[in-house]
């Protein structure tokens, strides 16, 4: 016996009717008819009077609710079990990203991705490292490169990465801003060393200064940040990551040929399982929105104002 026109015979049996039991079970209402006449045939038994009031137990549809009660237990029972078992056998999904990727706007989209499917789970594994997804060491990436060169990966395109020169707003109130690289001399540089393939700025910077204008060479985003921040000098940082700063102020847009682009990597294999198709879909349009306004915002906010 199908177990879902035993429960349609209950709908009916508590609605009074076919039309409002196909509003409870989200059916057309001559779908639901039509299981009512397809149980009863099966059975061999009326089990509806059928009048313009709607649908009334005949005393073989009374005799049967107790058994059909006991159905939906077990059925609903079953469908536990199941959801159970498939949070405890289902592979979490293993998200790679440089730290300061795993933003806000990432855990918003995050935890709204997670309400609507409970039974997916994530791991975050924070790292600068380029893990291998094509040999497990990872499922899906959020990478920062002008390109994606290995053709055997899934990528979608997420934002334009944007970058300028930042200095903190003492720095600025006691030394002003270069507002071009023609106005670079006097003033004191923070790079990195070694310079990273996802920052050109950094080599566009080290072009336009002289050796004895670098007050500090940095290995990573961290360090670069403290030091501008510390108002050493003045330095690289993508216009997204600044605004984590308030007391960062922008020298100048970014300069042109500087740009390089974040991307959301997955491996083939990995992009078969459903959750994971399911989680690309969902939050590449929505990382790329919400990425788009606050660094537009940002242009605005990070804009130096002399005694602000």
């Amino acid at each position: 016996m199908n177990w879902s026109d035993v429960r349609v015979f209950l709908a009916v049996y508590r609605e009074g009717s076919t039309l409002a039991a196909s509003r409870r079970l989200a059916l057309s209402q001559p779908t639901v008819a039509r299981r009512i006449d397809a149980l009863e045939h099966e059975l061999g038994l009326t089990l509806f009077e059928r009048d313009t009031r709607g649908f009334h137990p005949t005393p073989a549809a009374r005799g049967l609710l107790p058994q059909a009660e006991a159905l939906e237990v077990s059925a609903e029972a079953l469908e536990a079990a199941a959801q159970k078992a498939r949070r405890t056998e289902a592979q979490p999904i293993r998200i790679t990203a440089p730290r300061r990727n795993f933003s806000p706007i990432f855990s918003g989209i995050l935890s709204e991705f997670s309400l609507k499917h409970p039974d997916v789970r994530f791991e975050l594994i924070s790292s600068y490292k380029i893990l291998d997804l094509a040999a497990g060491e990872a499922d899906v990436a959020i990478r920062i490169a002008p390109r994606i060169t290995d053709d055997r990966l899934i990528c979608a395109k997420l934002t334009d990465v944007k970058s300028t020169l930042f200095a903190s707003r003492g720095y600025a109130a006691r030394h002003g801003l270069p507002v071009s690289p023609e106005e670079f001399a006097g003033h004191s540089f923070i790079i990195y060393d070694p310079a990273p393939a996802t920052l050109p700025l950094n080599r566009w910077l080290v072009e336009r200064i002289e050796p004895s204008q670098i007050v500090a060479r940095c290995g990573d985003v961290e360090s670069v940040t403290a030091s501008i921040e510390a108002g050493l000098g003045i330095g690289p940082s993508t216009i997204a990551f600044a605004t984590d700063y308030p007391s960062l102020v922008r020298c100048f847009l970014p300069p042109e040929g500087t740009d390089v682009s974040s991307w959301l990597v997955i491996s083939p294999d990995v992009y078969r399982r459903p959750e994971v198709r399911a989680f690309a879909a969902y939050f590449a349009p929505r990382f790329r929105a919400a990425y788009t306004a606050m660094r537009e915002k940002a242009m605005i906010d990070q804009t130096y104002v002399p005694g602000a």
